[in-house]
């Protein structure tokens, strides 16, 4: 089995187990997932990876469409199986960076639009596939990852989430040259700092509106946001959902 497809996920929680292994993105809206007992979301910055066996349970927030690639046990030469094996050694929830989250949009494009061709739909989900691999396990870089402090950096972004926080500021914090830092990050993390620190606020807003009743402009000012619109238009490019629909979901 080698099957890639669109579909939309039904806000009905469902819960199974498959041979195959599966990999779920979203290319608009999003879905909660837990597998094997490890939550996580699929949204634009986010994939979930399905080992084959595992027990898992998903639904759909509201309206969404997402590309799903099943994999069975025979679905590439025996050259690949070493790399299905160690894409799907366990659950997970890899970040996309925004040149995956391009290709990711144009095979949507392309599988709405030819998705009955079976050979052209499972090119466009090897690709994928592939590129998700090299994302996650490519050559080491090099520049070495050792001097950044994940931890040190992000309890700093968290810390001051609610004002402007430039790259030349988390330079500082990691004791490198802005120059040196920006690349080096996205050598490590595979988003740029920018990126990373929109991620983050798209999370801490996420989580504000689904758990608290505070006002729509005092969650995008806690989250860094300049104003309610921009939170609203960072969201439905992001996260395919406004933040009002994100909170009655």
């Amino acid at each position: 089995m080698f099957e890639t497809r669109i579909a939309r996920l039904s806000d009905q929680s469902h819960a199974h187990a498959h041979d195959h292994h599966q990999l779920v993105m979203s290319l608009s809206g999003r879905a909660e997932f837990e597998v094997a007992g490890r939550g996580g979301e699929v949204c634009r910055m986010r994939a979930c990876l399905v080992p084959g066996d595992a027990d898992h349970a998903f639904a759909g927030v509201g309206d969404n469409r997402m590309l799903i690639i099943d994999l069975g046990p025979q679905a590439v030469p025996a050259d690949d199986g070493e790399l299905l094996a160690r894409l799907f050694e366990a659950p997970g929830y890899p970040t996309l960076d925004a040149d995956f989250q391009n290709l990711l949009s144009y095979a949507g494009a392309e599988l709405a639009r030819y998705g009955s061709d079976p050979l052209l739909a499972r090119a466009l989900g090897g690709v994928l596939i592939r590129a998700l691999h090299l994302r996650l396990f490519g050559e080491p870089s090099a520049l070495p990852c050792g001097p950044l402090d994940m931890e040190r950096l992000d309890a700093h972004i968290l810390g001051n989430l609610a004002r402007r926080i430039t790259v030349a500021e988390l330079a500082q914090v990691a004791c490198l040259s802005p120059s040196h830092f920006h690349a080096q990050f996205k050598e490590c993390v595979g988003l740029t700092p920018h990126q990373y620190l929109l991620k983050l606020r798209l999370d801490r807003a996420a989580r504000l509106l689904r758990e608290s009743d505070l006002p729509l402009v005092r969650v995008a000012g806690e989250c860094g946001f300049s104003s309610q619109s921009a939170l609203t238009t960072a969201m439905r490019r992001y996260l395919g959902l406004t933040p009002k629909s994100l909170r009655r979901g």
